[in-house]
């Protein structure tokens, strides 16, 4: 099937799945107890009944919620989102200036779990029984069993008292005035905990995954026959074998990008990261309904963009998914 036929038909899926979930998300929230007018007149210090009305009316919570759920659908494929009740902004706004920060952590997290536990894996497959095998398996049960807000405390405590070689809060220095260069340092600098916090339990998976895929390809009837032929080691460890092994690190990659997007919540909060992970945070403390849903809609979105890239990328990696083989 055609490749661009096959974008335009996971593109109408993700639409509708979008929809979707603005739906399931706008009736969750709104089920929740509690009343966002008693939060906002709190924030004021306090109102009358004749008040809290007129604040249900101004934001339309005195409305149906199936009336409230048209009126926000409707406004939402426009781009509106509505406006905070907390922070009295556009939530667009509000969501645009942190999904930057966000998308980099996530970013960076993801591309240094994958490069790390590939390698690793990759090497652990070369002896099985050695100790390296061993050391890799053990750091996937340790990894992937350590809760990521305890090993982000465990690498403030290790890095930044112990060994005080990286900040531990915000994204970069405000008292620093270096230059774009020395911005973009500093940024980095800042990057390397939250990012090594959230990658460690997503090392540990795709150096086990790598290392179990290796195996069985490396015993494989082709490999014994390139083998046979005097093909190198280097080459079949890195052309031959290392090619198949990446394919269900590209399937697991594009399924886990929604874990490691919630991750972000726990990563971001820890190491006060101005990112989409704190606004949640802090909007769901003030049952701010807009922000919250605004922000789980764009988390979707970008689950699902994760999802159709990795679909392509897949009929990239295996010849025989464009060929139908």
């Amino acid at each position: 099937m055609d490749l661009a036929l096959i974008f335009l038909r996971r593109l109408s899926h993700a639409v509708l799945l979008v929809l979707a979930v603005l739906v399931l998300n706008f009736l969750l929230i709104h089920l929740a107890p509690g009343d966002p007018a008693d939060v906002i007149a709190g924030e004021m210090g306090g109102a009358t009944e004749e008040m809290l009305a007129e604040i249900r009316e101004l934001y339309g919570l005195n409305k149906p919620v199936i009336v409230q759920l048209g009126i926000y659908l409707g406004r939402a494929v426009q781009g509106d989102l509505g406006q905070s009740f907390f922070y009295n902004a556009p939530v667009s706004e509000l969501i645009l200036g942190r999904i930057g920060p966000t998308i980099l952590l996530v970013t960076a997290a993801l591309s240094f779990a994958i490069f790390v536990g590939t390698f690793l894996g990759v090497l652990a497959s070369y002896k099985p029984k050695g100790f390296l095998s061993g050391f890799v398996t053990l750091f996937a049960v340790i990894g992937y069993s350590a809760p990521i807000f305890w090993t982000g405390l465990m690498l403030v405590i290790v890095f930044a008292w112990l060994i005080p070689v990286f900040p531990i809060a915000g994204m970069y220095d405000v008292t620093l005035d270096n230059g774009p260069v020395g911005r973009v340092l500093d940024i980095l600098h800042h990057l390397i905990l939250p990012a090594l916090t959230l990658g460690i339990v997503y090392i540990a998976q795709y150096a086990r995954l790598t290392r179990a895929s290796m195996l069985e390809i490396l015993g494989s009837d082709y490999i014994r026959t390139a083998r046979a032929k005097g093909v190198s080691g280097p080459k079949i460890y890195g052309y031959h074998a290392l090619r198949n092994a990446i394919i269900p690190i590209v399937t697991i990659a594009g399924l886990q990008f929604g874990s490691i997007v919630s991750g972000a919540v726990l990563v971001e909060t820890v190491f006060s990261w101005p990112g989409l992970g704190t606004l949640a945070f802090d909007s769901i403390l003030a049952r701010d309904y807009p922000t919250v849903l605004g922000i789980l809609f764009f988390s979707a979105v970008l689950v699902i963009v994760a999802n159709l890239i990795t679909d392509i990328v897949y009929r990239f990696v295996d010849p025989r998914i464009r060929t139908g083989g």
